[in-house]
C-alpha cells in the first residue's frame, strides 16, 4: 500500500491559455503581498470536472465566457515560496462572451489581454515558470484532444 507523507498533498489546479487575435487573456493577481501575472487559473472543486473548473475559473477570473478545446499540457510545480506542489492541467480556451456584469474573483486585480512581448517582459512577475511554458506550448501547437483523458 503507498503512503503519501501527511507533509506531502499536491493541489490539483487548471489553468487556461485564451488567445484571440494575437493577444492572450491574462490575469493581475495578488499573491505573497505582490502583484503577478498568470492565466486564469484555480483549484479544482469537490464534483467538479477538470474542464468545468477550467471554466468556472475563466469566468471567475475574467469575467470571460470560453469554450474549452483542447488539452495543453499536465505539469507538476513546487513553489519555494509556500512549499506546495501543484499538479496543473492547463487547457486551451476560445472566447464565447464576457460578462461584464460579473465581478472578477478575490485577489484578482485586473483581467487584460496582453501581447507575447508584453508577457515576456514582464517575465520577473509571473506567478510561475509554468506562465510562460505554457504560452510557448500554445505557440508551438503543442495541442492535444480533450477525447485523451476522461472524467
Amino acid at each position: 500500500k503507498l503512503s503519501i507523507p501527511e507533509e506531502f498533498r499536491p493541489h490539483v489546479t487548471v489553468a487556461t491559455v485564451v488567445e484571440n487575435n494575437g493577444l492572450f487573456l491574462m490575469v493581475e493577481e495578488e499573491s505573497g503581498g505582490e502583484i503577478v501575472l498568470n492565466q486564469p487559473a484555480g483549484h479544482l472543486e469537490p464534483n467538479e470536472s477538470l474542464i468545468d473548473c477550467a471554466k468556472r475559473e475563466v469566468l471567475e477570473e475574467t469575467r470571460w465566457e470560453v469554450e474549452i478545446v483542447s488539452l495543453l499540457g499536465i505539469n507538476l510545480y513546487h513553489s519555494k515560496k509556500n512549499n506546495i506542489t501543484y499538479h496543473r492541467t492547463t487547457f486551451v480556451g476560445k472566447p464565447i462572451k464576457e460578462q461584464v456584469e460579473l465581478s472578477l474573483d478575490d485577489g484578482i486585480v485586473n483581467a487584460i489581454w496582453m501581447s507575447i512581448d508584453d508577457i515576456k517582459s514582464l517575465s520577473r512577475k509571473h506567478r510561475s515558470p509554468m506562465v510562460m511554458q505554457s504560452i510557448n506550448d500554445y505557440l508551438s501547437q503543442k495541442h492535444y484532444p480533450l477525447s485523451i483523458f476522461s472524467e
